[in-house]
């Protein structure tokens, strides 16, 4: 079977012409509903957010208004404004519990406590008690005036203990002697944000190396006639 083309060139040209131009519109218009059906769906995306922020707005109003109204507010923030100043309080006080051993490292052997103050505000401290000898508590004033201190893991070293002063003592009929001795101390040692290491001179023997702690600790004589 034998099948001709009676169609001139021109008549094709028209018809493969018709035929484009059909998928042309075609694609325009899958085109045109696409970006109809993205603008309509970002459109009622933007309602709903903004409907959603309208809600949010109503609450956070409404909730507000609750608390205002509730009498125990001031009170609850300043609670909360104390216990968000408990770190940075806790940051700046002083480590008193170094004081005791302080006290047995740099106390002599022979040399007894009964009473001392510290005063973290003035940065003072002033001890009383008892010796065996005038040497003795000389030796002990020696001692607070060269002990040094450096902060852990640094090179330099600096005074611990400034302004020592025998303030009085006394010596007894039978030898002993009583005497009271002030002196400031240098604040880093109680900082609780650093290890302290203490180092006192090797000529003095403490009770750090040579008795238990408690003995430093002994009460006062008896005033005669008491």
């Amino acid at each position: 079977m034998i099948e001709l083309n009676l169609l001139p060139d021109v008549k094709q040209e028209l018809v493969k012409a018709s035929r484009v131009q059909r998928i042309i519109i075609v694609a325009s218009l899958l085109a045109s509903a696409a970006a109809i059906a993205l603008v309509v769906t970002l459109f009622s995306l933007s309602q709903i957010q903004k409907k959603h922020i309208n809600d949010l707005n109503q609450d956070i109003a409404k909730t507000t208004a609750q608390i205002q109204k509730d009498s125990q507010l001031k009170k609850i923030l300043t609670v909360q404004n104390q216990l968000n100043s408990l770190t940075a309080l806790h940051a700046s006080k002083p480590a008193a519990s170094r004081l005791f051993n302080y006290l047995i490292q740099t106390t002599p052997s022979d040399v007894s406590i009964t009473n001392f103050t510290v005063d973290f505000n003035t940065h003072k401290i002033t001890i009383t008690g008892t010796a065996p000898t005038l040497s003795s508590v000389n030796k002990y004033v020696d001692t607070l005036k060269f002990t040094q201190y450096k902060i852990e893991k640094s090179k330099t070293s600096a005074k611990a203990f400034s302004g020592v002063v025998l303030s009085s003592y006394a010596v007894s009929g039978q030898g002993g002697a009583t005497y009271s001795v002030g002196f400031q101390y240098d604040p880093v040692i109680f900082d609780i944000n650093k290890t302290i290491l203490l180092s006192v001179p090797n000529q003095t023997s403490t009770r750090s190396s040579t008795e238990q702690p408690t003995q430093v600790f002994k009460d006062a004589p008896k005033q005669e006639g008491n």
